[in-house]
Order: structure tokens, then sequence, then C-alpha cells
């Protein structure tokens, strides 16, 4: 094939019902396959872009007739290869990118880290063995991380799918979580009509503010030796915070996880050391400052404007692959802070310079960040309105618990797009009787919280969940969904399931009725919560 700036790699049939994960050491094997065509290609939408796609295309009869485009983590830099099997186990032809950043030597979570070099945990965690400096001086390919890379997957990718095929996919969707999200986001504002189903998992849409967060993170910790939260303690808050809140916010007193978080007003000074108690048992009056700080998100230190929000009470965990503080702390230089290496370069990871990961003033330095690369990297736009005209609807989802991305941010954009919505529109089966704004936006755009999980899976809540057949019958059947059943499996692994819980489209709860078992769903209605407070950030930073 001839397509303009790209050069197809590869094209090659799979009949084995596997695939090795190219790269992976131990090997990653997927299974289940069905035959699929494996194209890759490389597109060079600049003499300085490197973008590697790959298009897996189900053969025979397999083919639902849809093409789907899906995100991956972080800063990409690989083919997200999970993603692009299950796409074509439920019948899509299925496309996937790097984002252009592979070529400058980046993973999902290091794009220029060169203080956490060594580092066992970092190399755990795909920390390359020769970090580079990112994207610095390469501001092509931060257009191409921000949102060049998944229009032209997607334009590229339906020209594949059309002449493997010999006719056009009768619809398309994307998926994607956390940098996923982001693209989801980017796609409904920039390329409103790429899609007509879009899904946008915890979206890092507030990008520069987010890894701000990262950074104030690790400060926080790091501030004095005395700061720091050691090993057992998260567990220890956590615990401490679904007693005291939980049951008050929808959910069950029987939960292990928090409903609706912001109706909790936990203060970590009750598990301040009294008498003979001792840390880890206990927090010293420097940990409650942590964690205070950890709750109350990163802040101007001058006026005090919120940048980020902050954590919501129930993420606390020990557990280093989520991503949360535990992690954050361990390491010798902040996690995700490969963005300020594309803005300062290599003196962000060197302690002498003037602007570096721990000395980065959140007065000053926030605005030379964001002067160069709000306007590519932040999908903050709330202008959905050619999207809808296109026909399109867009699902939205945040886990309660996450520890990475503050789950009331993805409230917040909802929020604003309802504020911001277009008061000449009106949707069919309008209710004066209602909200007119929320039943303008609720027409196109939802959003589902969930209660009890982490960043896009894992946690102690109903962490599994299908969304996008939902975004199907939406797009297709006209039939938005108010709720969506989420499973939680023992152990997190099929089959054998824990409880079943319905995720209520926003701002409605799952209320428990109050007779039947608290693991099935049917027990479980969705009902309009109250107004609750929602930390937002200063309007230059927002929504």
């Amino acid at each position: 094939m001839q397509l303009e700036h790209t050069t197809i790699n590869s094209a090659t049939d799979n009949t084995s019902g596997v695939f090795i994960v190219p790269g992976s050491n131990p090997p990653q094997t997927l299974t289940g396959l069905p035959a699929f065509c494996r194209v890759t290609a490389t597109l060079t939408p600049t003499s300085d872009s490197a973008i590697k796609i790959e298009v897996w295309l189900p053969e025979g009869n397999t083919w639902n007739g849809r093409f789907l485009g899906t995100g991956g983590g972080g800063f990409q830099g690989v083919i997200t290869y999970n993603e692009l099997a299950l796409g074509i186990q439920a019948g899509f032809a299925s496309a996937n990118s790097d984002l252009g950043t592979g070529v400058s030597g980046c993973s999902p979570l290091f794009c220029g880290s060169d203080g956490n070099k060594g580092n066992p945990l970092a190399i755990a965690f795909g920390d390359p063995a020769n970090p580079s400096t990112g994207l610095f001086g390469h501001p092509e390919r931060i257009k191409d991380f921000g949102y060049r890379a998944i229009h032209l997957m997607t334009v590229q990718g339906k020209q594949i799918t059309d002449a493997f095929y010999q006719h056009g996919a009768n619809k398309a969707y994307f998926a994607g979580c956390s940098t996923g999200g982001q693209n989801a986001l980017m796609e409904a504002q920039r390329f409103p009509n790429d899609y007509d189903g879009i899904l946008a998992g915890a979206p890092a849409f507030n990008r520069t503010h987010l890894h701000m967060a990262g950074l104030s993170q690790w400060q926080n910790t790091h501030a004095t030796p005395g700061r720091f939260i050691v090993p057992g303690q998260m567990t220890l808050i956590n615990k401490a915070v679904i007693a005291q809140c939980v049951g008050q916010d929808g959910g069950a007193k029987t939960d292990q996880f928090l409903t609706d978080p912001r109706d909790c007003h936990f203060d970590p000074k009750v598990l301040q050391c009294q008498g003979g108690n001792v840390p880890p048992a206990c927090l010293t009056p420097e940990q409650v400052t942590t964690i205070r700080n950890y709750y109350d998100g990163t802040r101007d230190p001058v006026n005090g404007q919120l940048i980020n929000p902050g954590s919501q009470r129930g993420n606390e965990t020990d557990d280093v692959r989520a991503l949360g503080l535990a992690l954050q702390e361990q390491l010798p230089e902040p996690a995700f802070d490969g963005l300020f290496y594309w803005v300062y370069g290599a003196g962000f990871g060197m302690p002498g310079s003037a602007t570096n990961f721990a000395n980065f003033d959140f007065h000053h330095d926030v605005d030379t960040v964001d002067d160069q690369l709000e306007k590519v990297l932040n999908a903050t736009s709330t202008d959905l309105s050619e999207f809808r005209e296109h026909g399109g609807k867009l699902i939205m989802y945040h886990g309660w618990a996450d520890p990475l991305i503050p789950s009331q941010s993805s409230i917040n954009y909802f929020n604003a797009l309802v504020k911001d919505h277009d008061q000449g529109f009106q949707p069919a089966g309008f209710d004066m009787g209602r909200d007119p704004n929320l039943q303008r936006t609720q027409s196109h755009a939802r959003l589902f919280m969930v209660p009890g999980m982490y960043h896009c899976s894992g946690g102690p809540g109903p962490n599994t969940f299908d969304a996008l057949t939902p975004l199907v019958n939406w797009v297709e059947k006209g039939t938005a969904p108010d709720s969506i059943l989420a499973t939680k499996f023992v152990n997190d692994t099929p089959p054998t399931v824990a409880m079943t819980r319905p995720l209520c489209v926003f701002p409605k709860v799952a209320k428990y009725n109050g007779s039947g078992s608290t693991d099935i769903a049917q027990n479980f209605t969705c009902v309009t919560d109250e107004a609750d407070f929602n930390q937002t950030p200063a309007p230059k930073f927002g929504p």
C-alpha cells in the first residue's frame, strides 16, 4: 500500500492462536487469539517523527465490521499488545501506537529520568539502562505524543482496514485508559469525526499539572527524613479510613472500599503516636503532615491556589504496582518526571542545576512548563459540539481509589462539560423538570465512577467491567447506559466471583437496598447523590 507519510514494515498472518510479545523478558504470551493479519507500520508526518503503529485484522468471519483504536499508558514508547489482543478477541479490527516516543528511548514510566539510573525498583518498572532526555529538543515529537500519533494511527489504520476487507468499517470506536484516556479526549476535542464512540478511562487530560502533582508528592515525602511513609503505614491509614467512613456514602457497611470518598473527612491525626506507640503502628507528627498534604493536593505555596487535586481518601495502598505514593517515595527521582526533561533538558535530573526535581518551584516554574507544553498536551477543551453533531458518544470512567490520577479530576472535567454546554441544544426527550444542562451533556457524554478501583484496574472494589459494549449499544441502538455491571473476582483472577455491583451514571451512586447479600448487584439501586464538594483547581489550572 502507498499511504501518505507511511511505511508498511510488515504484514503477516498469525493462525497459531498465540502471540509472543516482542522483546518481553520473560516472554509474555497472549493466547486464545483468532486468526489475524498483523500489520506493522511507521508514520513520519515530519522529518523528526517516527510513530510506530500496529493494526491487527481478524480473518475469516470473525470480524464484527468495526474499527477499534486503542491506547496505552504513561509515556508509551511501546505497542500495548494486550489491548490489540482484547480487541480482536471481541471481533474488532484493532490499532495501537507507541505515540512516537519509542524513537526517543521512552518507556511507559520513563521518558527522561537520569536520577533513577541503576535503581532496582526503577529497573523493575522499565527504566532504560541509558535514560535519555526524552523529547527535549524535539517539538514535533511532543506534538506526536500529545495528539498527532493517535489521529494518524486512526486515519492510516482505517485505510489499512479498508484495503484488507475491501470495504470500510461500519463504525469506529476508541478505548483507552490513563494516557489512553487523554488520547480519547484529544480525539473528541480535536478530531471529532475520527470516531463514533469514545471510551475514556482515568484520563490524564490535565497532563502538565498531573505531572506536577507527581513532583509535589515526591517533594512532600522527601522534605525531611521524618516525612517518609514507611512500608505498612499506607495500609494502616487505609484501614482507619474505611473504619471511619464506610457505608456513609451509599455503599454497604461491610465494604472494604468507599462508594463516594468525598463524603469522608478522615484526618490522619487520629493515628498520631500516643504513649509508647511507635511507627509503623502509628504516625509521627511529620508523617501526619505528609498525609494531610497528600489529601490536600498540589498548591502554589505563595497564593495557595490549587494546581492539581489531592488524593482521595480510600486510595491508600502499600502496593507499588498501583503507581501511588508507595512507588513515588521509594524512587531516587520522581516517577513520571520525564515530562520536565522535555522543557529543562538533562539539568532537571541534576541536583546542582537551577531547576530540578528537588527544587521545582510551584509558584515560579509552573508557567514555564505550561507555556511550552500546555497547548499541545492538555486535553482540557470542553467544546464537544462537533463530536456531538457528528453523532459521537463519550463514556468516561474513573476508579474512586486511583492512587495515580486523582479521581475527582474526571468529575471536574465532566462538570465543566455540564457548565459550558451549548444552551441552544435540546436533546430528544428533554424534560424541563430535570437539570437541563446535565440532560444536554448526558445525551452524548456520561461518566461512571468505580468504587474501590485503582488506576485503570485492580483495587479492593468491583474492578472488572465491560464499558465498550454499552458504548456500542449507545451508538448503534440509541440505548444510553444508566448503569454498568462490575465484578470483583477472588484475587482479581476469574472465574470465581467475590461480588458484583452496579456502576451508576454520575452523579448517581449505588445504594444498598437494605436486604439481601451485599455481594449481589441486584440488591443495590442507583440513586441521585447529594451535591458533594469536589476539589477543583484554580481556573488557570483547570478544569
